[in-house]
């Protein structure tokens, strides 16, 4: 999947899961001002696991430190699609978001502060910008990152665990919308499960269980294609729409369904 709709995908995913209005679910509630910056910080989660692919656009987000990252990550993790996007990868992003989340200060005029939440936040704002094609060079794709960053700290939900929520929905709607392409993500990693060669012949084991032992539900075809365009329109005008009703309702107290 394309790296700005994995940013999307994360967005609309924290809106459905962290708004209360009418068009979402509500099942981890927090402020309009929440939904804002849980969103944003979400649509870079979304964009993670592309940290293992050291020639990729992520690794050119935040120079040098994302190509150090890039190169640390590809190594650890056996190489693309694999560590990063797998159960086990999901697991230690939550685990590193939730240390992370531990992280406050109190600081006059804004009171609590999420340090740890804004350290994560200029990684994960320098890829959103790069994917989104929102950044220009690398001076200025700091600037946007620094300046994102300490917006989400000062403002970021109340809730204590609201951070490996944020960064577990981004990664999870990432796996998954690679695992919908037909490469597939080797989800069981480090299990590497080859298909026996016996199975290659029937198509349909064949399309969901590749040779790589990588596996896939090849719904939208390759990265790019017209039916990954059609899926993910509506998701992006249902994150842009979420996003925006959210940031209303905080500075005016305005909400389309009052």
């Amino acid at each position: 999947m394309m790296g700005g709709h994995h940013a999307a995908s994360g967005a609309a995913a924290w809106v459905a899961v962290a708004s209360t209005a009418p068009h979402a679910l509500g099942w981890y509630p927090v402020t309009p001002l929440g939904v804002v910056t849980g969103a944003l910080l979400t649509a870079g989660a979304a964009l993670l696991p592309d940290l293992d692919h050291h020639s990729g656009t992520i690794a050119h987000s935040l120079p040098p430190v994302t190509r150090i990252l890039a190169r640390i990550t590809e190594t650890v993790s056996g190489g693309h699609r694999r560590g990063t996007h797998s159960l086990l990868g999901l697991a230690v992003f939550v685990v590193l978001a939730t240390a992370l989340g531990t992280f406050t200060a109190e600081v006059p005029v804004f009171g609590s502060v999420a340090v740890g939440a804004g350290i994560l936040s200029v990684l994960l704002m320098g890829f959103a910008f790069k994917a989104l094609k929102i950044a220009g060079g690398p001076g200025r794709s700091w600037f946007l990152a620094l300046v994102f960053s300490a917006f989400i700290a000062i403002y970021a939900p109340e809730n204590n665990d609201w951070l490996p929520v944020a960064v577990g929905l981004g990664v999870g709607v990432h796996i998954l919308g690679d695992l919908l392409t037909h490469q597939g993500v080797m989800v069981l990693w480090p299990i590497h499960i080859k298909r026996p060669r016996s199975l290659a012949r029937f198509p349909v084991v064949n399309k969901l269980w590749r040779s790589s032992g990588c596996f896939s539900i090849p719904l939208i075809g390759a990265a790019g294609s017209w039916r990954e365009w059609a899926l993910m329109v509506p998701v992006t005008v249902y994150a842009i729409f979420g996003v925006t009703v959210a940031a209303l309702t905080a500075l005016t107290g305005w909400s389309p369904y009052a």
